[in-house]
């Protein structure tokens, strides 16, 4: 696919994106070149322990099922 028609395809998608979806793949495109250079990235170590409190709470029960979890997304 040539780069003329990458940009056609994705200037005919992004008027019909809400507001929200347009700020949304604008992120993840900043995100995906690493553009945004002030926003700054978590270290290994507060990752790490980011998962190990993610896990305690798991296992204390404090949880969302999926089902919950993506009733709550399809009202975004």
């Amino acid at each position: 696919m040539t780069t003329a028609a990458i940009k056609e395809q994705f200037d005919g998608y992004l008027p019909v994106l809400t507001n929200k979806q347009q700020e949304l793949l604008l992120k993840i495109v900043k995100n995906f070149l690493n553009v945004d250079k002030d926003e700054k990235r978590i270290t290994r170590k507060q990752y790490n322990k980011e998962i190990i409190d993610a896990v305690a709470r798991i296992e204390k029960g404090n949880s969302v099922k999926n089902e919950v979890a993506l009733k709550e997304l399809s009202k975004w």
